[in-house]
């Protein structure tokens, strides 16, 4: 299954990674302005091809085009932004995919973008989005929104759509995963392996000498419900953002983490040491209290994840944020980047298992195999 691959905001490389793992062989050409992210992108498959920026890329000057993918900027569709919608200047970049689309006519496309897409300006944009890529012209349009917890321990839900010719279908590709349980119960029992083993490998990152799993050994988490608080246990994730607010709710994601960001506002619960107090936590004025004044530390606010109560919570490290997103351990690490930016990197990037699971139904449908 050869492609050429014209990966368009390709970041770190997600679409080519997960398409490859789907069965493709991929020859990328790929476009993208972060440099942290081409530098990785450009250290991971050095045999890519680096267009410039999306603006700048014509069809007439690629060889043929199969595919095309991109993740367009997403900020102003974001549930937590602004809410633009296409009137932003970051999201209306994605016409300049469309052009790419209409220039470089590829077997198939897939477009991943938030949940926020669907509602942006009275779900006004997602319709206006839709026709545009009906306006093309010889294309089926299919789309599902994926949770990333279906296949690794991240709530992250995005809007993936597809885009392929239909004279060479058979079937079609959504729904996947959860939804589809009686088609894919093998895909779905794969998955739930897959992310238990996560689970592991990322808390095993928790697990020194000393350590032991207590249930009964819980942090209370500030949080805007009746109880005024969140029960966060060993292995839970917690948002450590904006810790003063009054509103705030959802903080902690149980077995989970919540969806990466590109600050990861996030830390997990450690163990507790064996011979360590037994004692709950709890936010107040923005500082983490146990029993005593002598358990205070404060939050912050240049870097709200980096707590640490007496080895409770801490942040999540760049290479469980990998393995959150699909990435193998040390992706985002090419010529020492930092870890702002490697936290920045798997903060945008799509989920490889998510992208995988989609391109094997492409193969299903498109190349009957």
């Amino acid at each position: 299954m050869n492609i050429n691959l014209l990966d368009l905001f390709s970041g770190i490389g997600g679409f080519h990674l997960g398409l490859s793992q789907a069965g493709f062989k991929v020859n990328s050409y790929y476009s993208e302005i972060d440099k942290y992210a081409i530098k990785t992108y450009n250290h991971n498959f050095k045999n890519s091809t680096y267009v410039g920026s999306v603006t700048d890329v014509r069809g007439a000057e690629l060889p043929r085009i199969n595919a095309i993918t991109f993740g367009s900027p997403c900020q102003d569709f974001s549930l937590a932004g602004k809410r633009k919608g296409m009137e932003g200047n970051r999201s209306s970049l994605i016409l300049e995919a469309i052009r790419l689309i209409e220039e470089c006519r590829p077997d198939f496309f897939i477009w991943e973008n938030v949940k926020g897409t669907f509602s942006s300006n009275n779900r006004q944009d997602f319709a206006a989005i839709l026709q545009a890529f009906t306006n093309i012209g010889g294309y089926r349009l299919e789309w599902q929104l994926l949770n990333t917890s279906w296949f690794l321990p991240q709530n992250r839900e995005r809007i993936y759509l597809v885009g392929y010719t239909p004279n060479r279908s058979r079937g079609q590709v959504f729904p996947i995963g959860e939804v589809n349980k009686k088609n894919d119960s093998k895909t779905r029992t794969a998955n739930r392996q897959k992310k238990d083993t996560q689970i592991e490998n990322i808390q095993s990152i928790t697990k020194r000498v000393g350590y032991s799993w207590n249930d009964d050994i819980y942090i209370q988490v500030k949080s805007a419900t009746k109880k005024g608080y969140e029960i966060a246990a060993p292995g839970d994730s917690v948002n450590l953002s904006q810790p003063n607010s009054k509103t705030r709710r959802g903080r902690v994601g149980k077995q989970q983490a919540q969806t990466l960001e590109t600050s990861c506002n996030q830390a997990v619960v450690n163990p507790v040491q064996i011979g360590q107090s037994k004692k709950t936590f709890a936010y107040k004025n923005g500082t983490m209290i146990g029993k005593d004044s002598q358990d205070a530390f404060t939050i912050r606010s240049s870097n709200p994840n980096g707590v640490k109560t007496e080895n409770r919570i801490r942040r999540l490290t760049p290479i469980e944020c990998e393995r959150l997103q699909g990435f193998p351990d040390n992706w985002t690490l090419a010529e020492d980047n930092s870890d702002t930016q490697r936290y920045k990197m798997c903060g945008n990037a799509v989920t490889v298992d998510v992208v995988k699971a989609v391109g094997e139904r492409i193969i299903k449908t498109l190349y009957w195999i």
